[in-house]
């Protein structure tokens, strides 16, 4: 199943494969650990970063990263096939895996309902949540800019996921569950993780993490 193909014609196949196989289902472990992924790129190199944080605490308790060559082109609605084999690569370092993943990108809310974060978590069969800054695709009402507001996001009459306001006068995530977890249990989250800033602290971290090893890359 962990294939990664370089024509698009047979990168949609492997999508409506992984759409099948979405579970979103209640959450069947209590969360203990998170880990936000997160992947940036330098010249031909895709770099992957996944920060690992103590739920509870919500303390930074590990790093990782993988860097490797970028084998896939930018085509929106196809980001699993450009990052994804590096953020694979990136979570097999771990010592243990985490009860949940925050990946940069989008859950269902997908032209294909396979996002990234779904395309990772079927792959892992672990619990996954999308979170992005920015509408792939679907219609939505604005929510108060308060924190905790949010309005569902629509996509072909169904809901795919939730505009959410994490931070009072701040602009809106885009929210959508990956695999293994509800829609409302991925909007509780998203809020636990994020007390001070837009951004959940995972991703912030593996963002901030991304950003150093680009630095370094660069020289």
């Amino acid at each position: 199943m962990e294939t990664w193909p370089r024509r698009r014609e047979d990168a949609r196949i492997i999508q409506e494969e992984i759409e099948s196989r979405i579970n979103l289902v209640p959450l069947r472990h209590e969360i203990r650990t998170v880990a936000g992924v997160d992947a940036a790129f330098v010249e031909d190199k895709t770099i992957a970063a996944i920060s690992v944080f103590d739920y509870g605490s919500l303390e930074c308790i590990g790093e990782y990263h993988h860097i490797q060559k970028t084998s896939f082109p930018y085509i929106p609605g196809y980001l699993s096939f450009r990052e994804g084999p590096a953020i694979l690569a990136a979570f097999r370092k771990m010592t243990s895996p985490p009860d949940l993943l925050l990946i940069d990108g989008q859950g269902i809310a997908h032209p294909r309902r396979a996002g990234i974060a779904s395309h990772i978590g079927v792959l892992l069969n672990i619990p996954t949540i999308g979170c992005a800054k920015s509408r792939l695709v679907g219609e939505s009402e604005k929510p108060a800019l308060e924190k905790g507001a949010w309005s569902p996001l629509y996509y072909r009459d169904e809901v795919v996921g939730a505009v959410l306001v994490t931070r009072n006068g701040c602009k809106s995530l885009y929210i959508s569950p990956g695999h293994l977890i509800t829609l409302q249990e991925a909007i509780e989250v998203v809020l636990h993780l994020t007390p001070r800033f837009r951004l959940p602290e995972p991703i912030r971290a593996a963002d901030s993490l991304a950003k150093r090893l680009k630095l370094t890359l660069k020289g």
